[in-house]
């Protein structure tokens, strides 16, 4: 295990699926889709699988509609917009992340978010649900976006930590793969968005976590661990 993986002193997270439960909000629009086309709605299971692709993921999903195929940008900009609309009816930061980033703010430590969600629908979930990240870096802040390292990096630049004493905390094998090119410690969560078939323990991490309570528990030293 990286000997960083033991002392965190700054936190990155992943948005969907590791800091915040953004399935609901995006299942509603997948199925928004599928109604606009006149399609039954898929399972909610089937859909928050899926979360963590992105929103051409959910399009071939919903209509069986492959990337290259004629008429998929014009169903992800429905999507998308569908999203838009609601981007924190049902979103919720999986507790108690809530609780201990409470107090890791409030012992001054810092923490933020590298994600591959488009600003235009990150920053308003983030101030939504009240979220203060010293660091939001977006997929179109950067001209590469993760499994590439340089948004991990330019997220620890404006934090003013080295990467060396950062975890980054994610939900999907690109996370770690963007961790360990930055030189952070991969920290994977297997409460997230996670496809069938994909055993998350597999990853290449430094520690695996199986729900956020575990998480927390790890991260927290005694005098920021929550307390209900």
């Amino acid at each position: 295990m990286n000997d960083i993986a033991a002392r965190p002193e700054a936190l990155l997270f992943d948005l969907d699926g590791t800091l915040v439960d953004t399935a609901p909000d995006l299942a509603r629009a997948t199925n928004a889709l599928r109604a606009h086309h006149g399609l039954a709605p898929l399972p909610y299971a089937t859909i928050r699988a899926q979360v963590s692709n992105g929103g051409s993921a959910l399009v071939t999903l919903a209509l069986d509609l492959a990337r290259e195929a004629e008429g998929h940008d014009e169903a992800r900009a429905f999507l998308l917009a569908a999203y838009g609309q609601a981007v924190a009816e049902e979103s919720r930061v999986f507790a108690p992340l809530d609780l201990l980033l409470e107090r890791w703010e409030g012992a001054g430590r810092p923490w933020g978010i590298v994600t591959n969600k488009p600003r235009a629908y990150a920053e308003p979930l983030v101030a939504a649900l009240a979220l203060r990240p010293g660091a939001l870096i977006c997929a179109d802040d950067l001209p590469v976006k993760k499994p590439a390292p340089d948004p991990l990096w330019e997220a620890a630049r404006r934090l003013g930590a080295t990467p060396a004493v950062c975890w980054y905390i994610g939900d999907h094998l690109r996370d770690m793969q963007a961790a360990r090119a930055a030189g952070m410690a991969a920290v994977a969560v297997g409460y997230g968005y996670i496809e069938e078939g994909d055993d998350y323990r597999r990853w290449p991490a430094d520690l695996w976590f199986e729900t956020s309570e575990a998480l927390v528990a790890a991260i927290a030293p005694a005098e920021t661990a929550p307390t209900r």
